[in-house]
């Protein structure tokens, strides 16, 4: 299924106004493995979150790099490496993405999960906001009545826990630039993600030469963990980099939310994360935003 599905010539396919079946299979199955990487992290809870992340960077590279190979896309990696306005760009989104992958790997880690989905469940309303802010977007009514709402559902827990939910922040600040960015990126999904792990692997290289040299390595112990982690990470990025470009935008704003709550029920009815009063009031004020939001692009959408 992995190679089968992910050397699918899709960059010589142009994009289409319509969903296409190709392009529905490959995005509902990126957001249910994503939705079940959750298990995989808890079973590398005892491994530090950089180790676990530089892993992921390392292991990433030859299976973005078959892909290329397959689709006779490696003249334009060739392209990107020497120029410099290129390799800036990648710098910043692989910074965005390493952040990304560290704060959910600790939050699974550390029994935060709950909060890695409420991650997830913001970040397409915190990128309506961002589509406000930065690019002078117009907001409908409902579309503000989200995103306060959203706001509204922080302020509670924040006010119950006493703290900032930073984790479930973290994510999404970090996936929301992340994607921002990427649209600037001039290089296609499977290139810009060979190109962004190809820069993360200096760092991610010399975080390892430094634990195996002072022996707090894992990856003697957790080989094969350690080495999987190159494929439940590669894998989903580029089922949906491809079911994206196959897809109405609309259709893919309905479908991201198939992650955060397999995620929710994961951490609830697996890891048996509390779920309390205060998680209670907010995640339904989440999912009345994420309902809001989604009428309101449906609604658009027939104009």
């Amino acid at each position: 299924m992995v190679v089968n599905t992910i050397m699918v010539r899709i960059n010589d396919i142009p994009a289409k106004s319509g969903d296409s079946p190709a392009g529905m299979g490959f995005a509902v199955s990126a957001y249910f493995l994503w939705g079940f990487l959750p298990l995989y992290m808890k079973a590398l809870s005892h491994v530090p979150a950089a180790e676990v992340v530089a892993h992921r960077v390392i292991w990433s590279i030859p299976i973005a790099g078959l892909v290329l190979i397959f689709l006779g896309r490696t003249k334009d990696i060739k392209e990107a490496l020497t120029s410099p306005k290129m390799l800036a760009m990648g710098c910043v989104t692989a910074a965005l993405i390493s952040i990304n992958w560290g704060i959910y790997v600790w939050a699974i880690n550390t029994g935060h999960a709950l909060d890695a989905a409420l991650g997830y469940y913001i970040n397409p309303l915190f990128s309506v906001f961002m589509g406000f802010a930065l690019l002078n977007e117009r907001l409908t009514r409902m579309q503000w009545a989200a995103i306060a709402l959203a706001f509204a559902a922080v302020v509670v827990l924040t006010v119950d826990s006493g703290r900032v939910p930073l984790a479930a922040i973290g994510l999404t600040v970090s996936w929301g630039f992340y994607a921002f960015f990427k649209k600037s990126l001039p290089i296609g999904p499977n290139q810009g993600f060979l190109l962004e792990v190809l820069i993360l692997s200096i760092p991610a290289l010399a975080y390892w030469g430094y634990a195996t040299g002072t022996g707090s390595s894992h990856f003697t112990t957790d080989t094969l963990l350690l080495l999987g982690c190159g494929v439940v990470t590669s894998v989903p990025l580029m089922l949906y980099a491809n079911g994206a470009k196959r897809l109405r935008l609309t259709t893919i704003a309905i479908l991201q939310y198939i992650a955060p709550t397999m995620i929710f029920l994961v951490a609830v009815f697996v890891f048996g994360e509390p779920f309390g009063r205060a998680r209670g009031i907010a995640f339904p004020m989440i999912w009345a935003a994420l309902a809001l939001y989604t009428y309101s692009m449906v609604r658009n959408r027939g104009k």
